[in-house]
């Protein structure tokens, strides 16, 4: 049974065409600033790699951990508990924590000195910013209507590629100042990358007084299913905490039995031992410990999920159209995360540009280019929506797709003009798919689950796409000597992506039609 009752209340404004308060205009252009800082505390270490590098002597498959898997891994794993949490309980108060917590951790890693220290930083980081979507993406669905939720979405998205562009215009320009005004006896003696970590992180201590004051509106309202909520909210999230926490997971295991219990273990061993023999192979043991752990956390959470909230698990993971859907969009993050990350070390160490410049032409039309293509990939997302039930997923295959060509000629081009453009276009067909995918996700499973299924699309685009594609391109760079080599493998995501999508394709409008009878099937009590 369901934690909580959805109530389907006849709404017919929800129903008609609702016009859109002012307020969620609003709110959400604060959450779209609260993403824009999310992505500019997430992705500064782009622009400082190079220092990084030099400073504290680490290799390419090093700093793709940093940024990719040290972040993302931990990112998925407490966006679960925390997804839960942003269905129970108030979702303004979670992420004014969230921005804080995360703010606070970018500002520690400015006084890392070594590889152990930056990544617990960056460990702390990831857990904070998986209280952002979560709770951002339940918010939207609630403030906007069914029609608008794709544009709304990729409205609030934008601030990805917009955070991500200025991390590299306000990193550049602070490192090279920095060390320009300090090359010796600087404050704390802290180097350029430090700095810029501080001073990126101390503004989002501010702007979480801001987000304190949003209203939270009320669960499921914009759809007229409002949705009470729970007289425990932080039970189901300590249940979620212990169910994806090694070794806390073998507790939740156990109480399905014996059975239960085995068939945890079997997959600890299984997902161990392919681990091992890629840490072997590669010879990067805390990448493969990282991953192995969160798969298996992952394993562990999905495998309780159906004994603790069936219906949740149905319209999730037991459900093909949500899982091609998430993975095909995976693979799109798997591109674009690693070509944004690599594109200012390409351009500093290859085309020997500096650090201000590239992060110039980098971080500006990339802010452009990814802005420009999530909005209108979200229009077209809506438009095609109208007319096909699986439309959406058109402009998810197009971003694809469409951005591949641009990544082959970044990462081969010896022309710094040509690179700079081809970045450009890159981010602009790449970032047209975010809104599509996301819209889809929400529109498959019913308002009270809506954070925790935002927790498992970010699994994704986390544990697919960020902790493995920026760290396959170090990885394939450290073995070859050759940076362009391992942009040019993150290529192999473009025929896995494909096919999965065609399955969501064929498989969405099917399973949205079946949402409330699977969820009846699985236990959901609902009331027309």
């Amino acid at each position: 049974m369901s934690e909580a009752t959805d109530q389907a209340v006849p709404d017919q404004a929800a129903a008609a065409d609702p016009k859109v308060p002012a307020y969620s205009w609003y709110a959400l252009t604060i959450l779209v600033i609260i993403y824009v800082l999310n992505f500019v505390d997430r992705n500064i270490i782009s622009i400082l790699a190079e220092d990084i590098k030099a400073d504290l002597g680490l290799r390419d498959d090093q700093i793709g951990f940093l940024y990719g898997t040290a972040f993302g891994v931990f990112y998925a794993l407490f966006g679960i508990p925390l997804g839960k949490l942003a269905d129970s309980w108030h979702r303004v108060r979670l992420m004014t924590a969230g921005l804080a917590i995360w703010s606070a951790f970018t500002a520690l890693s400015g006084f890392a000195k070594n590889f152990a220290t930056l990544s617990v930083a960056r460990i702390g980081v990831g857990v904070g910013e998986a209280t952002a979507s979560p709770s951002a993406y339940s918010l939207i669905s609630d403030w906007f209507p069914k029609k608008m939720r794709a544009t709304a979405l990729a409205i609030y998205a934008s601030g990805l590629y917009i955070g991500g562009g200025v991390s590299l215009l306000i990193g550049g320009a602070i490192v090279e100042r920095w060390n320009a005004a300090y090359p010796v006896d600087a404050p704390m003696g802290l180097a350029g990358w430090q700095a810029a970590f501080i001073i990126v992180g101390l503004p989002g201590l501010l702007l979480a007084c801001l987000v304190f004051t949003l209203r939270e509106p009320l669960r499921g309202e914009s759809e007229g299913i409002i949705t009470p909520p729970p007289k425990d909210p932080f039970r189901g999230f300590l249940r979620e905490l212990v169910a994806v926490i090694p070794p806390f997971t073998l507790i939740g295991a156990s109480k399905a039995g014996s059975r239960g219990l085995l068939l945890n273990l079997a997959g600890a061993l299984v997902i161990g031992g392919i681990a091992y023999v890629m840490a072997l192979v590669t010879e990067n043991y805390q990448q493969w410990g990282a991953i192995g752990i969160g798969y298996y956390a992952i394993f562990s959470w999905a495998s309780t999920l159906e004994r603790r909230d069936a219906p949740t698990f149905r319209l999730i993971w037991g459900t093909p159209a949500f899982l091609t859907t998430i993975l095909g969009y995976g693979m799109v993050a798997f591109m674009s995360y690693a070509a944004s990350f690599w594109a200012a070390p390409y351009a500093i160490r290859i085309l020997e540009e500096a650090p201000s410049t590239a992060g110039w032409w980098i971080g500006g039309p990339g802010a452009l280019g990814g802005f420009l293509g999530v909005i209108g990939g979200g229009r077209a997302a809506d438009w095609l929506r109208e007319r096909n039930p699986a439309g959406r997923l058109i402009v998810v295959a197009f971003g694809l797709v469409a951005a591949a060509p641009f990544l082959f000629v970044m990462f081969t081009t010896q022309d710094t003009t040509t690179f700079y453009v081809a970045a450009f276009l890159q981010s602009l067909f790449a970032s047209s798919a975010l809104g599509g995918a996301a819209a889809t996700t929400q529109d498959l499973v019913l308002p009270r689950m809506r954070g925790t299924a935002t927790a498992t699309f970010f699994l994704a685009t986390t544990l697919v796409g960020l902790a493995l594609g920026p760290y396959m391109a170090g990885q394939v760079s450290t073995m070859t000597g050759s940076l362009s080599t391992g942009g040019l493998s993150l290529l192999v995501a473009v025929p896995i992506g494909l096919i999965l999508l065609i399955v969501a394709y064929r498989t969405v409008p099917a399973a949205e039609q079946t949402l409330l009878a699977r969820a009846r099937e699985a236990g959901e009590e609902l009331e027309d």
